[in-house]
């Protein structure tokens, strides 16, 4: 989509680039309810690109309301995995996911025990290129799994890390049952999440 600039000229001679007064962002609820794929708009041309990664008008008016405190990024190689983690009680956290460079594989369960699709998860590609980003609410485990060479993770949260509630779920849990698209002994994991806990032994939300 081709960029179209408006040129103001103030009285000073300043020359301004003014962006088009709205500029949208595509919501898609999936299977699992509350979480969304978000596509922004993007304005491109020979130069580079344009987008707008997060507004709250529009993330209020399609989701609701969330106060985010905190960005948080990280970066990982070819075959890493990390997850499935999610933090119980009032340290639970939504967040909103995305990656800057890189692909990966993102995936979240669903863990509220009244859910019509409780211990359902659904998977997505998030990459530089497609620049989709997903909303994870609270009440959900998340993870990825790098596809690229290195990958850069970026996400807002809107609630502090809290070590003490953070509970891994096991990555390739059968009921679950992930269908990660790279193969496992390819993959990369931490210690602690090599130890995950099964399906039936977390604590979910009700």
């Amino acid at each position: 989509m081709r960029l179209e600039e408006i040129i103001f000229v103030s009285p000073l001679g300043l020359r301004y680039l003014c962006l088009p007064k709205y500029i949208s962002m595509k919501f898609t609820e999936q299977k699992l309810k509350g979480v969304f794929v978000i596509e922004p708009q993007v304005f491109g041309d020979s130069r580079g690109y344009f987008m707008e990664s997060y507004k709250k008008e529009l993330f209020e008016k399609y989701i609701g309301v969330v106060d985010f405190i905190q960005d948080n990024e990280s970066r990982s190689s070819y075959g890493v995995v990390r997850g499935l983690h999610f933090q119980r009680g009032e340290w639970s956290q939504s967040k909103l996911v995305r990656v800057t460079q890189g692909r990966v594989y993102d995936v979240v369960v669903d863990l509220r025990r009244t859910s019509p699709t409780f211990g359902q998860y659904v998977g997505i590609e998030l990459s530089d290129e497609n620049k989709k980003q997903l909303f994870v609410p609270r009440g959900f485990a998340h993870g990825f799994a790098v596809l690229s060479e290195t990958a850069q993770f970026c996400y807002k949260v809107d609630n502090v890390y809290a070590p003490h509630e953070e509970v891994t779920l096991f990555y390739n849990d059968p009921h679950v049952a992930v269908q990660w698209p790279i193969k496992a002994e390819e993959m990369l994991l931490s210690e602690k999440d090599k130890k995950g806990l099964g399906f039936e032994e977390i604590e979910v939300f009700e």
